[in-house]
């Protein structure tokens, strides 16, 4: 007994001198620990790496493609049936954790035609893995939005977004990702440039200004971010240039987030009008446009205007704003609380359906032109496969009064923009102000002869 109350107290006259005097374990580690707070590798890059590497994931995809063998036509031929074989593909890339409740952004390339998607956090996450859902994707500004199927009311830190154009060219920048699922990956270069134009020959693009660096931004980076010396997100990364050395390149976070205000709306999820969107990352939410004769517009919403609550609930982050707003239907208002100016408003929208609204009527009112979609029937059998309105009347004074008593009309485009529905054709004429011209892409179908095409232009009323 004796021997055991000495030797504690030798253990605690030991541990306490290591303490005191930086000798032992646990004063080697007090002293690693306060060299590592005070040290100068310490700098802006680790801060910025130690700020957003939380907020990044690996994705991991499998996409069934359909095969073909030789013996598949042997089958065909003594058998009459053909055999369908599926071989699964992998592949991989990175993305970023936006919202708390799992949210996360990546590229529309990394996970096109997946039919499961999994995500790993980074390690400085605690390195869990989980299923993903797509939410919304559009391969035009190659921008997707997936959700974490979490395991009860799991959060997750998301990244924090920079402001729209706050960029220097030639300041530091920082490309993280997670490749291949084996930790974090960091490059650091500059801004090289704010307005390089992506080649759009093999698809169509409408990102108009990427971020070039020399940071290196490898494969499995694409849907990663692009952060400045504050951890903030200033893009995702994207591609690399392949025929120079030390050229990446990323999305910007302004066309980022007009993607995302674009696709998480009631009016391209549900096709119901709000027509109001507020812009992402902003902590306040405010409002960055209020379409004219909206249903917001009309309930008295204005842009600029602060959101505070959404359907009685705070409004925290652009996703958990957006998710209220997708909750309302139109039999379900919205019922938002904003600030504008020093007044608090509460204001009530009812959602409408977009067709009541963009329709052929619309169209008809600012064009002169009376509009009805090609139906199948109409091109069966035809040899050419053709698609677009046909012209049924049109005003006296039209450009096309005189064209139609000669030949059929078929407006298939609008400003080389390929228009096949009713409601994407007035909503796009709608945004436009009286006096702009509009150039019609038109087929003319004569009673003899062949087709032939060209741009008819017209006034807006």
């Amino acid at each position: 007994m004796r021997y055991m109350k000495w030797s504690q107290t030798i253990l605690s006259l030991f541990l306490a001198s290591a303490m005191v005097t930086g000798t032992g374990l646990h004063g080697a580690t007090l002293s690693h620990s306060t060299s590592a707070a005070n040290s100068t590798r310490l700098d802006a890059t680790v801060r910025a790496v130690q700020k957003a590497m939380p907020s990044v994931v690996n994705i991991a995809t499998e996409t069934l493609v359909e095969t073909r063998t030789p013996y598949d036509s042997l089958f065909e031929q003594f058998f009459g049936y053909s055999r369908r074989t599926q071989e699964r593909r992998y592949s991989v890339g990175s993305g970023i954790i936006i919202d708390e409740g799992g949210y996360i952004l990546t590229n529309d390339h990394v996970i096109r035609r997946a039919n499961r998607i999994w995500v790993k956090l980074s390690e400085e996450a605690g390195g869990g893995e989980y299923e993903a859902t797509r939410v919304t994707s559009t391969s035009q500004s190659d921008v997707a939005i997936l959700k974490i199927i979490a395991k009860g009311n799991e959060k997750f830190q998301a990244i924090e977004f920079a402001r729209d154009d706050d960029l220097m060219l030639g300041e530091s920048v920082v490309a993280l990702g997670n490749p291949f699922g084996l930790g974090g990956s960091v490059s650091k270069g500059i801004l090289s440039s704010k307005s390089r134009r992506p080649a759009t020959a093999d698809q169509k693009l409408d990102v108009l200004d990427w971020l070039q660096t020399d940071a290196a931004i490898n494969p499995g980076n694409s849907g990663g971010p692009l952060v400045n010396m504050d951890g903030e997100l200033i893009g995702m990364n994207v591609a690399v240039y392949s025929e120079g050395q030390g050229i990446g390149f990323a999305i910007p976070i302004k066309r980022v987030g007009e993607s995302m205000a674009e696709q998480l709306t009631p009016e391209t999820l549900r096709s119901q009008w709000f027509g109001a969107r507020v812009k992402p990352g902003s902590i306040p939410l405010i409002l960055a446009t209020v379409q004219p004769e909206s249903p917001a517009f009309k309930a008295g919403l204005r842009e600029g205007d602060v959101v505070l609550r959404i359907n009685g609930k705070t409004a925290r982050s652009f996703i958990e704003y957006t998710r209220e707003l997708l909750n309302s239907t139109v039999a379900k208002p919205v019922e938002l609380q904003v600030r504008q100016g020093e007044m608090t408003r509460d204001i009530t929208v009812h959602l409408i359906p977009e067709s009541s609204y963009f329709n052929a009527d619309l169209v008809a009112k600012r064009t002169g032109l009376t509009l009805r979609e090609l139906t199948p029937e109409e091109t069966k059998g035809q040899r050419l496969q053709f698609t677009g309105f046909v012209v049924t009347e049109v005003d006296k004074d039209s450009p096309l009064a005189d064209v139609l008593q000669k030949a059929a009309v078929l407006v298939q485009g609008v400003d080389g923009q390929a228009m096949t529905d009713m409601v994407r054709f007035a909503r796009l004429i709608h945004a436009k102000s009286p006096g702009e011209k509009l150039g019609l892409n038109c087929l003319l179908i004569p009673r003899q002869g062949f087709p032939q095409s060209g741009t008819l232009e017209i006034t807006l009323r």
